[in-house]
């Protein structure tokens, strides 16, 4: 295991006194959303307790899909990729982004009928994913052993690099004139009204006329100071970087117990597919009834787990004043423990599927806490019942591939403009878990 650190991203010099808008959170989704308003010239300023892309946008597996999503967030994965091959050109500068295709492979009759129901939804969306069995198969993954029958692959979909293209998207906001505010934790939010009128930063206030919260893990905690229950657990995702072979493909592949994805360094990420840790804490049981459907249908791909998360969150303060020293200042960057055994499992399978990797060997390990809604779809659009509260969170693992078009579609949803998506499928109020505040 050691420290993931993304590229580096400079910090404003000053607080400004006064913004349109107010971004809290300095993931993937944030920074698309600092963004699209700074190029729209609305003033804006986002504000991170820690580093840009130090949690989960930096440290999930880097794949770029609209495959296998659900239908609700196709339309947004599908404005995503078109953003994704424009951004590298749009900034100026490097997101590692490839349009190389993904395929996910099948073992088994039950796997590929469970593909097939979900082409019905592709096709709907003039998609290009497609089944490929045989011959086919073996040209696109040349040197694969075991008894996979066939593999959805989509042609359109990519790669992109975590550790880069957050930091690099928040340096091209930089340049159209956002605020990028790092090691800079808001504590709370101002209301005149009724409605947002300022936030309070450990480095002072803000004066704004809207708030987003893009938060990813943390996005319940700050919500619940405000009164709003927003739905929303953590799980443990755990990847390893192992070292190059040649003879791979470009794309990322995904079978039922392993992937992998080349880096642009040519070394792989690879994990367990599949396989994550859920934590149990204090959320848990107050959570219980919105997440158990999802459990019961998850339960062969989450694994349960009593840990020091449970002592760290029952700890954590859940209320806290604007002049009080906040839990988002304690803890700047969430850097749990990657579960090891995941990392090694995945590579004896890769090794069984693709025998060129045996020769490779895992470098790095590292795990990220995963923001997760009871339905598996984020919330972007207001929140709260408070004019000028937004959230954009909950993104159940999918954020990276579909944060450009996330970004767009929050900036649509704060300025007034058309949006570029139906924000139906999105909408916080689909919980009714709105506290008066």
């Amino acid at each position: 295991m050691s420290r993931i650190i993304p590229d580096a991203v400079p910090s404003s010099a000053s607080l400004p006194d006064k913004v349109d808008v107010v971004i809290i959170g300095g993931g993937i989704v944030g920074v698309s959303t600092a963004l699209e308003l700074a190029e729209r010239g609305v003033s804006v300023a986002l504000c991170e307790k820690g580093l840009i892309g130090g949690e989960q946008s930096g440290r999930n597996w880097g794949w770029v899909r609209q495959m296998g999503r659900d239908p609700a967030e196709i339309p947004l994965a599908l404005e995503s990729l078109a953003l994704w091959k424009g951004m590298n050109a749009r900034i100026g500068e490097e997101t590692g982004f490839r349009q190389t295709g993904i395929v996910y492979l099948c073992r088994n009759a039950r796997q590929e009928a469970e593909y097939e129901a979900w082409l019905v939804h592709a096709q709907q969306f003039g998609l290009d994913s497609r089944l490929l069995r045989s011959a086919e198969l073996r040209q696109h993954l040349p040197g694969m052993t075991g008894g996979f029958t066939a593999a959805m692959h989509t042609s359109s979909d990519g790669r992109a690099e975590p550790l880069k293209a957050a930091p690099a998207m928040a340096r091209g906001a930089l340049r159209a004139g956002a605020h990028i505010l790092t090691g800079c934790a808001v504590r709370s939010i101002e209301r005149s009204a009724g409605r947002v009128s300022g936030v309070v930063t450990e480095r002072g206030p803000i004066a704004c006329s809207s708030v987003i919260l893009a938060g990813g893990a943390w996005s319940r905690l700050f919500a619940g100071n405000m009164g709003i229950d927003f739905p929303q657990l953590k799980i443990l995702g755990t990847v390893a970087r192992a070292t190059t072979v040649d003879g791979v493909p470009d794309l990322p592949v995904g079978a039922d117990n392993f992937s992998f994805r080349r880096r642009l360094d040519g070394s792989f990420s690879i994990a367990m597919r599949n396989a994550n840790i859920a934590p149990i804490v204090p959320d848990s049981f107050r959570l219980f009834g919105d997440f158990m459907p999802t459990l019961i249908k998850s339960w062969r791909e989450l694994k349960l787990r009593v840990g020091n998360r449970f002592l760290e969150e029952w700890r954590t303060p859940r209320s806290w004043s604007a002049d009080n020293i906040s839990p988002f200042e304690q803890v700047r960057i969430l850097d749990p423990v990657p579960f090891e055994r995941f990392n090694r499992e995945g590579l004896e399978h890769l090794i069984k599927a693709f025998p060129v990797f045996a020769d490779s060997r895992i470098t790095q390990s590292w795990g990220g806490l995963i923001d997760v809604t009871p339905d598996a779809v984020p919330v972007i659009g207001p929140a709260g019942n408070i004019p000028g509260f937004f959230i954009a969170s909950g993104f159940s693992g999918h954020g990276f591939g579909i944060g450009p078009g996330s970004g767009r579609l929050m900036a649509d949803l704060v300025t007034g403009a058309a949006p570029c998506v139906d924000p139906a499928p999105f909408r916080f109020d689909r919980f009714k878990k709105t506290k008066a505040a």
